[in-house]
């Protein structure tokens, strides 16, 4: 199939956009209820999806569901069923922008933990790159203010979970196709949330059920909006859009929330994501010599 990449990129900035809806969305509902209960109802929208995708595939749910790893698959799911729930309690805690600015660092981890867990080479020009991305980390947490909040550490660790993730996405790729893993995720983290959520269950008013409902709907538009744009462009080509993700967000922070740009987080951002498409770029070269 050729690659359109000029279709890609537009698919993948009304991703972002669904995208940082369902943050905006996501932040007002885990301020009202329970984080485990809201990503809980949202994993029950998104196994559905999941297991609607695997049907429309060539071999159906068994296909999609075979797997020579299902241990490393189950792990997987379960740590980005979690780092669903720590990044939802920081949009709560902590708010929007600055979540999603320090939570820019993921693709820095993803470089720094390739070598010891993928066995990948990663050379000193990356490592340069991740050195000026974590100073940027740095001066968006800016720890030495008399403000500093330590609920700055939540989206930092919730980056952490998202690149172990992403690294064990990468492995399991090695013998199970991207359905698999799809359906793997989304089996996992409905089992795992459905055992937690139902415990912290709460009653909803009906205009949060509507919320509720529009947070779901985002929820597959935006994974089923990412499928197709991979599917048409090269991630390559892409990827780097994702980005755009922080600059919508920021709109919904500050024009629904009253949420506030400062000077640190805005350079310590910039830093952030300098670093994070340098990095990006250096993995793109070196594809290209292999």
């Amino acid at each position: 199939m050729q690659s359109n990449n000029r279709l890609g990129i537009m698919l993948m900035l009304l991703t972002t956009l669904v995208f940082a809806a369902q943050d905006g969305i996501s932040k007002h509902l885990a301020q009202e209820y329970n984080v485990m209960m809201v990503v809980m109802i949202r994993y029950w929208f998104f196994a559905a999806f999941a297991f609607a995708v695997a049907r429309r595939k060539a071999g159906g749910l068994r296909k999609a569901a075979y797997t020579k790893q299902p241990v490393l698959q189950i792990v997987r799911g379960s740590i980005l069923a979690i780092e669903i729930c720590v990044t939802v309690a920081a949009f709560a805690l902590l708010g929007l922008i600055e979540s999603h600015a320090i939570f820019a660092c993921y693709p820095l981890l993803i470089a720094a933990l390739s070598g010891p867990i993928l066995q990948e080479q990663v050379g000193w020009r990356r490592w340069v790159a991740i050195f000026f991305g974590f100073i940027g980390v740095l001066i968006i947490l800016n720890p030495t203010a008399n403000v500093f909040s330590p609920l700055a550490i939540i989206p930092f660790f919730s980056a952490i979970l998202f690149a172990l993730y992403g690294l064990l996405t990468r492995y399991a790729a090695r013998q199970d196709t991207a359905e698999t893993s799809f359906f793997w995720t989304g089996i996992t983290g409905v089992v795992l949330m459905t055992l937690i959520g139902v415990w912290v269950w709460e009653p909803m008013s009906s205009r949060d059920w509507a919320w509720m409902a529009l947070l779901c709907v985002t929820g597959v538009a935006g994974h089923g909006l990412l499928i197709k744009c991979y599917e048409v462009a090269e991630a390559s080509a892409v990827q780097p859009f994702a980005y755009l993700q922080l600059v919508f967000v920021s709109f919904i922070g500050v024009g629904l929330f009253g949420e506030v740009i400062g000077l640190n987080v805005a350079i310590g951002a910039a830093i952030v994501i300098a670093a994070g498409l340098f990095t990006f770029w250096r993995e793109r070269q070196r594809h290209r010599t292999l």
